[in-house]
């Protein structure tokens, strides 16, 4: 693709090699509700010094939210990109490698010399993990992007409220861009009031039902309510998932909020990691491809219901061919819904 060429997709955010350690012998505990958001949570539990046995480590470069969604578009069928940064290290020629072989456009990946890439440890325990996470300082910028069909934004790190505001003035400029938003953990503690003006700009707009309660300050006990209050904030699309339970979103062109259920696993899911961003980044492609949300709601579960079947977030993604033949064989009870939220 040449300079004066438009891209379908531009995903922004940080991208991480993630070493995944699969570990056996833990001890899961429930909690109570430290974090006030209705859910109980759970704590992975080891002794404090002793030498604790791991089963396999997994090194897949080039993932993170952002990268997720990147390559997700590319299997789909658009004309993808990414826009991040990387350290000049070996852990970043890697990263950059490996975009470019999925079909991603990496020319606004930005090398820092003297700085390494970000790299997290997941402690893999059956299906779920913990992640221990780093972002690197990297002075953030926004290049000349042209006018893409999308730009999909999401996790970057602590230092990073300048660059939410350049996204912003970005899409402020440029009203025939699509924005979709989905946060990562810095931006759902930063919390909506400081993120304002880009709910405000969001054509759509992704989390779950823990998360959109941290950032609505509410216990709304009902899920299916969550969508249509985000929505107050700005995005004209809100979807929110509720993991095995299903997802919900609301439409605010047409005033209706619809359910969709999971699509069945073949098998127990090997590792969840990935699940999220599958699904809002194949919604999102869905509705460039000028499916309707209820068709792209459809579309969306599919991409993660194969991606848990495999461990990291890309190895499962699936190309549009395939998706469509897992919506033809599709069980009969899976169909959307609208409801009254």
């Amino acid at each position: 693709m040449s300079n004066s060429e438009q891209f379908d997709f531009i995903a922004v955010g940080d991208t991480v090699t993630d070493a995944f350690i699969d570990i056996k012998q833990a001890s899961v505990y429930k909690e109570h509700d430290q974090d006030h958001d209705g859910t109980v949570d759970e704590e992975l539990c080891f002794i404090n010094g002793a030498k604790i046995p791991y089963e396999s480590v997994t090194i897949i470069p080039a993932v993170g939210n952002a990268a997720n969604a990147a390559v997700a578009a590319a299997r789909l069928g658009l004309s993808s990109a990414f826009v991040s940064d990387v350290g000049d290290d070996e852990h970043g020629r890697e990263i950059l490698a490996t975009l470019k072989k999925q079909g991603v456009d990496t020319r606004y990946v930005r090398t820092h010399a003297g700085m390494p890439s970000n790299y997290h440890y997941v402690l893999k325990h059956n299906a779920e993990r913990t992640i221990l996470i780093k972002h690197q300082k990297y002075p953030y910028h926004l290049p000349d992007i042209g006018t893409p069909k999308c730009i999909y934004f999401s996790s970057v790190g602590d230092d990073s409220l300048p660059y939410h505001e350049e996204v912003v003035k970005y899409v402020k400029a440029h009203p025939s861009v699509k924005l979709a938003f989905q946060p990562g953990t810095f931006q759902i503690k930063l919390g909506a009031e400081k993120l304002k003006e880009l709910y405000q700009c969001s054509e759509i707009f992704f989390c779950n039902v823990e998360e959109a309660r941290i950032i609505l300050k509410s216990a709304e006990p009902e899920p299916a309510k969550l969508p249509t209050m985000m929505s107050a904030l700005g995005p004209k699309i809100s979807v929110i998932t509720d993991g095995p339970n299903g997802a919900y979103a609301y439409d605010s062109h047409s005033g209706k909020t619809y359910f969709m259920p999971p699509y069945p696993d073949p098998k127990p899911p090997v590792s969840r990691t990935g699940a999220g961003d599958a699904f809002s980044s194949t919604f999102t492609v869905a509705l460039l491809l000028g499916k309707s949300v209820p068709e792209s709601l459809a579309w969306a579960p599919i991409n993660s219901m194969n991606v848990v079947q495999h461990v990291g977030a890309q190895t499962g993604l699936l190309s549009r061919s395939e998706l469509e033949r897992y919506l033809e064989e599709r069980p009969a009870d899976y169909f959307v819904k609208e409801i009254k939220a």
